[in-house]
């Protein structure tokens, strides 16, 4: 697939990118060469190929849910400088 240099600028102005006016032969080769290996790879045969989440089997190390730092109420309201019985006191910020 080849992009032309207004696609790329449309791309840019779309993602808030600035790309200079001299910058978009270069990038639009360069986002062409990627679309193009994008394109090689829909060749590849991955129909009896697993589908996986890395290269060595393993299975992610778990650890028991507990609570480890809880009831630490009066501590973090003693932090605040305003509060009201076990919450934050805020200011109003609606306009």
């Amino acid at each position: 697939m080849s992009l032309d240099k207004a696609t790329v600028a449309n791309i840019a102005s779309l993602a808030r990118v600035h790309v200079d006016e001299d910058e978009l032969t270069a990038l639009a080769a360069e986002l062409s060469k990627i679309l193009d290996f994008v394109e090689q790879l829909k060749e590849v045969d991955t129909e009896n190929v697993d589908p996986m989440t890395s290269v060595a089997a393993m299975a992610l190390r778990r650890r028991e849910d507990a609570v480890t730092d809880g009831d630490l109420q009066a501590k973090v309201l003693a932090n605040a400088p305003r509060h009201s019985t076990n919450f934050f006191t805020v200011p109003k910020v609606i306009e």
